[in-house]
């Protein structure tokens, strides 16, 4: 008889039962978890469901849920509208679903493991497989279970955007200037009147054409020049790297120099003195490789409630997931492109990709 897999029922119930009573917890546990995570087949479906309500903007409740649940067929699967006034009654405190989700996502990655360990170890009994194919997938499968436990969070940036009547106030008491957050660049400025609320705007040209250095050069103009709170996804580069093309634009000096660290006396003064306004402006940075859209809106969303959030720019598009299969890349960017201006218009926020 073989043994029962890591789980713990306990913590996957919590978890299930703070996002039923409380909307803040569905934010934490979509950044960390995925349907997959979850070891009973009734609470994978159950999250499955919570998850589709947000996506919608619908509210989680006992109602809506079990109706959700009812339209897929699977109200009396995952036992029923007992099992859902079971996990609303609550296991554990919703203000613990930060510690909840990591039980449950440590036992899924245990699992992954196994199976990984599992697949390995079968391949190595078949003996079909060059050794070095066998190592190498044993690499990629550890690594990508280390990739995903490793999910970045943000690093710092900004307030939150005026209501409708303080824009229109403003707009009125400032006729001929800019209605946007200002790009830095005259001529795109004079084209946009600066980058507009709910605007999703696309950076458009062939490979290293210099995208990534627009995209940088906006964000780090909005967020000194107009104090906007910038968050940026770079699904492409590190952090560190991303900072570094942030210190050459901002200091005018040759990236290829910083990166060699062959800097003479009057290039180590522009760095230095470009480090305090850099170090102030409010730009949060997110490098989680791979990201989903599922989880940058909830991100975005958490930002914007402790931060303020006036700029998103993502670099790029392409290294974007889907939550959802399609039947070529391209359905599936078009999906990505639909979701980012459903986040620049949830955010009421210019959205730079």
């Amino acid at each position: 008889m073989g043994k029962i897999p890591p789980h713990n029922l306990e913590a996957e119930q919590s978890v299930l039962g703070a996002m039923i009573i409380n909307k803040d917890a569905i934010n934490t546990a979509v950044e960390q978890l995925h349907p997959e995570d979850f070891y009973k087949e009734a609470n994978k479906e159950i999250y499955r469901s919570i998850i589709e309500l947000y996506n919608r903007n619908e509210p989680v409740d006992l109602v809506t849920l079990s109706e959700e649940l009812k339209k897929r067929d699977t109200l009396e699967n995952i036992g029923g509208i007992q099992y859902l006034a079971e996990l609303s009654g609550g296991v554990g405190l919703s203000s613990n679903i930060k510690y909840y989700c990591d039980i449950v996502e440590e036992k899924s990655i245990l699992r992954r493991l196994i199976l990984s360990c599992d697949n390995i170890m079968a391949k190595s009994y078949e003996d079909s497989e060059e050794v070095n194919s066998i190592i190498e997938q044993a690499e990629k499968e550890i690594f990508d279970i280390t990739q995903g436990r490793h999910r970045e969070g943000f690093v710092p940036i900004k307030e939150v955007l005026l209501d409708s009547f303080s824009k229109i106030e403003e707009l009125a008491a400032h006729q001929g200037e800019l209605t946007g957050l200002t790009t830095g660049f005259m001529d795109i400025d004079s084209k946009l009147s600066g980058l507009q609320d709910s605007d999703l705007i696309l950076l458009a040209a062939r490979p290293s054409m210099g995208k990534t250095a627009l995209g940088i050069n906006i964000a780090v103009n909005s967020a000194i020049k107009a104090d906007a709170s910038v968050a940026i996804f770079s699904l492409e580069m590190s952090k560190e790297q991303l900072v570094q093309r942030m210190i050459s634009s901002v200091a005018h000096v040759d990236l290829q120099k910083i990166i060699s660290g062959r800097l003479d006396e009057e290039e180590w003064l522009k760095i230095i003195n470009i480090m305090a306004p850099l170090s102030q402006a409010d730009i949060f940075i997110d490098d989680t490789a791979g990201i989903s859209l599922l989880e940058m809106k909830a991100k975005c969303r958490r930002l914007k409630m402790e931060k303020g959030l006036d700029l998103v720019l993502i670099d790029y598009l392409q290294l974007m997931e889907s939550e959802s299969r399609h039947e070529s890349r391209q359905q599936e960017i078009s999906a990505i492109s639909r979701g980012l201006k459903a986040l620049a218009k949830e955010m009421e926020c210019p959205v730079v990709a």
